[in-house]
């Protein structure tokens, strides 16, 4: 393959500098580096580049001051901004404010490859794709967005892919999930920003109200309507409207729903006019909606039209790294206490093994009763009931009954359940060392020597992992 298309690698880590720029260069890139912001900056106007693939973390400016100067001086070039501490929201605005991705580190060759391919096929076939942003010299986000899982981030990349479109999104997840807050982000990462967002909870109103509700209406078409009245609809004109339970509406109310979002106008109860309404819908529910549709409960051209994007945010219990900085988050709303309100470990623990089956909401309510009568420090006492009273992990013995006398399971030692619970971790995080260290609390020295002390092995062959990489985490 023609080395043609022009990279730039942009990382303060030579190992990494030097892994990115070798994986590339053997897919047919002519590849740059640079070792600063500053460097990268001075190579702008020396190149048309087709990519610029930069580490979040440097020296002397972050990533997103890479990404605001790249895309304003060359729109077209593709940027792929790298992190070993990637959150939500990072990779939210990273995709709103034009990168093509948010590669969270540590990654692998195959992972590389594949990005390659991506990044050639979307040059060489598909129009540039603008992006926005002002400058700043340090980058914080706007938006307060808590987590830093893969599966919280995946999601947020694809809100900041679709935020400034205005196709209509479909949200599913479980209830408590935040469906509100991911449409409230849509919203404000589009060029609607500067317009209402209405959210409407269509399964808190009833049936006979929810067209007056939204459409509006005039004086007299019914009993009470003493006036014209604006419908939330026109109040959201140039803005967002936000369904949430959509499938909570009535047969009646839904074919109403799919003409005003063909027509994009709606008819005030009561009246013969029409009003022409640019609004831009994003609807959610927290049921399967294909099979409400297949139950005939919901019409399928509605759902076509709104599963015009579809985003399924994962339950808590599938996101658990989240759960310290969430329940954090929530303990500081309670009190601005200096030092603020810690957790025990154990408390900790317990937040964690938990199912959360009412997910963010019910996180949230547990631990704002447990900083409200906790002494600044969170223990498992101050947790309710239902979380303090969890089974055991089943590394840990307990009594059992035998032929009606109780008979206590083998203990095992400590070094036992470590190495098997290492050894665990290890196989859910795909061998890769770095994550494994984060899940475990412990830096990478440290779990390479649990490894070594319990001989654990696990493939890592296609890891970014090597020693000589320790730093992938920039």
């Amino acid at each position: 393959m023609e080395r043609t298309l022009p990279a730039l690698v942009i990382d303060d880590e030579q190992s990494v500098r030097d892994f990115v720029c070798a994986v590339l260069e053997n897919d047919g890139w002519n590849v740059s580096r640079a070792a600063s912001a500053a460097e990268a900056f001075e190579l702008l106007d020396r190149e048309k580049w087709a990519i610029v693939l930069s580490d979040v973390m440097l020296g002397d400016a972050d990533g997103f001051a890479v990404l605001r100067k790249f895309k304003e001086e060359q729109p077209e070039a593709k940027v792929v901004l790298m992190t070993g501490h990637g959150n939500a929201a990072g990779a939210l605005d990273a995709t709103a404010f034009g990168a093509y991705d948010y590669l969270l580190k540590p990654f692998g060759a195959e992972e590389l490859q594949s990005l390659s391919a991506a990044l050639r096929e979307q040059i060489t076939s598909k129009p540039p794709r603008l992006s926005a942003g002002q400058r700043a010299n340090t980058y914080h986000s706007d938006i307060d967005l808590v987590g830093r899982s893969h599966a919280f981030i995946e999601v947020m990349k694809q809100v900041g892919r679709v935020a400034n479109t205005n196709l209509p999104v479909l949200l599913t997840g479980e209830s408590g999930t935040g469906k509100e807050l991911v449409a409230s982000t849509l919203h404000r990462r589009s060029n609607r920003a500067d317009k209402t967002f209405v959210a409407v909870n269509c399964g808190a109103i009833p049936a006979e109200l929810i067209e007056s509700e939204l459409f509006g209406h005039v004086r007299g078409s019914f009993t009470g309507a003493d006036r014209d009245r604006r419908g939330l609809w026109e109040e959201a004109d140039g803005g967002t409207v936000f369904l949430d339970e959509i499938t909570e509406t009535a047969p009646a109310f839904q074919v109403k729903l799919l003409r005003v979002l063909q027509q994009g106008e709606i008819r005030r109860v009561g009246s013969n006019q029409t009003v022409k309404v640019n609004v831009r819908v994003i609807a959610a529910s927290n049921r399967d909606v294909e099979e409400e549709v297949e139950a005939g409960r919901f019409r399928n051209d509605l759902f076509y039209r709104l599963n015009a994007v579809a985003i399924e945010l994962p339950p808590l219990r599938d996101r658990r790294e989240d759960i310290p900085p969430l329940a954090q988050s929530f303990a500081e709303r309670v009190f601005s206490l200096n030092p603020p309100v810690r957790f025990a470990a154990e408390a900790l623990d317990l937040l964690q093994r938990y199912d959360w089956p009412g997910n963010i909401r019910e996180l949230e309510n547990a631990v704002v009763h447990a900083a409200a009568i906790c002494d600044g420090i969170i223990r498992a006492k101050d947790l309710p009931e239902r979380v303090r009273n969890l089974p055991e992990p089943s590394d840990v013995p307990r009594l059992v009954e035998h032929e009606g006398q109780p008979v206590k399971e083998e203990w095992l030692p400590l070094s036992g359940i470590e190495g098997r619970y290492v050894a665990r971790v290890l196989a859910h995080t795909g061998g890769n060392k770095q994550a494994a260290a984060r899940v475990l609390g412990v830096d990478r020295k440290t779990l390479d020597r649990m490894i070594k002390r319990h001989n654990i092995e696990f493939d890592r062959r296609s890891k970014f992992d090597s020693g000589n990489n320790s730093k992938a985490a920039a």
